[in-house]
C-alpha cells in the first residue's frame, strides 16, 4: 500500500508521531481531491470521503484504526450504466519506521483476520490520507452489477454459459478438425 515516490497523493493528511494523541481524529476530502481519487480509482464520482480514526503509540510503531464512509459512483461492471454505492468500510494500519520496514516485509507472515495491514513511513511522519484513500480502493467492489445487468446478460447471450461467446465458437472450429 504505498504510492510512487513521484506521485503526490491525491489525498495527503500528514501526520507526526509526536503528536499522537488518544482523541479520534476526523479527516474528509475536498471536492478537489475527491475529484483526483475518482480519476485514480477508475470511478465515475467521488462526492465524499471522509473517516474517523483513532491512534494509539506502539513503541515507534503507530496504529490506526476507524472507519471510513464515502459516496461513489461507478459504472456497472456489465452495462456500463453509473451505479451510485455508498461504502462504510472499518480499516486497521499499522505504520512501520521506514529504518524497520526491511525487517517488517522479510518476516514471511500469513495474516490473519486480526492482523493489521503495515505501511513504511519516513522519519516521523506519515500520511494518513492516503493509508484511507488505500482503504476505500479496497473497499470498492470491483464487479458491483446494476439492475439492468441481468437484461444486458441476456441480450448480450451472457446469460447461457453453454453459448460461450466469440471466443468459444472460435475454438470450436479447432474441436471438428
Amino acid at each position: 500500500m504505498s504510492t510512487s515516490d513521484n506521485i503526490a497523493p491525491e489525498f495527503s493528511r500528514i501526520v507526526d508521531r509526536r503528536s499522537v494523541t488518544e482523541a479520534p481524529v476526523r479527516i474528509g476530502a475536498s471536492e478537489a481531491e475527491c475529484a483526483a481519487l475518482a480519476k485514480r480509482f477508475g470511478l465515475v464520482a467521488v462526492s465524499r470521503l471522509e473517516a474517523d480514526i483513532v491512534l494509539d503509540l506502539a513503541g515507534d510503531d503507530v496504529l490506526a484504526k476507524g472507519t471510513l464512509r464515502a459516496d461513489v459512483v461507478q459504472s456497472c461492471a456489465v452495462s456500463g450504466d453509473d451505479l451510485p454505492a455508498t461504502i462504510a468500510e472499518e480499516f486497521a494500519l499499522r505504520f512501520v519506521p521506514e529504518a524497520d520496514w526491511a525487517d517488517y516485509e522479510a518476516e514471511e507472515v500469513e495474516l490473519g483476520a486480526e492482523d493489521l495491514d503495515a505501511l513504511p513511513y519516513d522519519g516521523t511522519s506519515f500520511d494518513l490520507g492516503e493509508a484511507v484513500a488505500q482503504s476505500l480502493a479496497l473497499a470498492i467492489d470491483p464487479f458491483a452489477t446494476g439492475p439492468d445487468a441481468d437484461k444486458v446478460r441476456s441480450e448480450q447471450g451472457l446469460d447461457n454459459p453453454a453459448k460461450g461467446g466469440a471466443l468459444a465458437e472460435a475454438l470450436a472450429q479447432f474441436k471438428k478438425d
